[in-house]
């Protein structure tokens, strides 16, 4: 009686280990695999419960419309490098002619590339800055089957730096990300970044790889995190090298040291707004954080686009003088 107890238990046990796996591997597959589609993450555009009126849309596309035609007409270098790794990595770079040093690293979101924030970029070269666009890796025209979060691509950030104060002439650098590039640029704040490198943007970063999947599956599949996260990360590691636990961007900005400026929307639920406030409070260097009114997920720039340049401008006084 007592053997089929223990059978029956060990069967049970060893059935719910092939399921743990196999979603383990799913979650991979739709998380972190490259070569899966985008899914619609909770808090995304469609999530949206009140549209902006008709009279903001009209005046949205209008901007739009000039930045991508100012942006078309304009002529993008690529840049590539090899990763610590051996990955080919590939960024659109922006040489203004009389930027007498002054550069910024932007870092695009997840499933995203260098061709996103036009606006942004627009804003950076009209201030005299040369604007560097790297495609992280397993994204755009880079090479690399898995998407790192930020954690191994911080790694690449410093040697895109490197890149612009060796090659460049680069001497006063900033690193500006949204979403997961805001978490990437957190990341990558936490190591030996070359001293041309003066301050760090993030807009609408996460706390850390585990926390933000973790959101993510209690409202997309109304699951808890535990033992999913866990099983996943363990896949993750065996696939792609890292674990979520060692992806923070939380314990990063506390080996921080140059001016950090946090930002983020008071209407984000792609990557809830506590996420700023954690950041924020875990930092140690000189810092700043900006909650921005009516603002989702990395929409600051859109609904705040003016206050948003003179902070920035304010920002750039502070870290390199001008």
């Amino acid at each position: 009686m007592k053997k089929r107890i223990f059978i029956s238990i060990g069967s049970v046990a060893i059935l719910f280990a092939v399921l743990l796996i196999f979603a383990g591997n799913y979650f991979y597959n739709v998380a972190v695999n490259r070569a899966h589609e985008a899914v619609d993450l909770h808090g995304g555009e469609g999530d949206r419960a009140e549209p902006v009126s008709a009279l903001v849309e009209e005046e949205r596309q209008a901007k739009l419309e000039e930045v991508l035609l100012w942006t078309e007409e304009q002529t993008f270098k690529e840049l590539e490098l090899k990763s610590e790794d051996g990955l080919t990595l590939k960024a659109a770079f922006l040489d203004h002619p009389d930027s007498n040093g002054k550069a910024v690293i932007l870092a695009h979101g997840y499933k995203g590339s260098s061709e996103q924030m036009p606006g942004v970029t627009k804003f950076y070269y009209e201030q005299g800055f040369d604007v560097l666009k790297p495609d992280a890796r397993g994204h755009g025209k880079s090479e690399g089957d898995y998407i790192g979060y930020g954690w191994h691509d911080r790694k690449d950030y410093v040697q895109w730096a490197n890149l612009l104060a060796q090659e460049y002439t680069s001497t006063n650098i900033l690193l500006h990300g949204f979403s997961m590039g805001a978490a990437t640029v957190l990341m990558t704040s936490g190591e030996a970044l070359p001293d041309e490198v003066k301050g760090i943007i993030a807009d609408s970063g996460y706390t850390s790889v585990k926390e933000e999947l973790a959101h993510q599956l209690k409202y997309l599949y109304h699951l808890p995190a535990f033992p999913l996260m866990e099983v996943t990360s363990v896949v993750t590691k065996v696939r792609a090298g890292y674990t979520f636990d060692e992806a923070s961007a939380i314990e990063q900005v506390k080996k921080n040291t140059l001016p950090l400026f946090i930002i983020h929307g008071d209407q984000d639920e792609l990557v809830p707004t506590s996420m700023g406030n954690e950041l924020y409070e875990a930092a140690t260097s000189e810092k700043e954080l900006w909650i921005v009114p009516g603002a989702d997920h990395t929409e600051a720039y859109t609904v705040a686009e003016e206050e948003y340049q003179q902070r920035l401008l304010t920002y750039f006084e502070k870290t390199i003088g001008e």
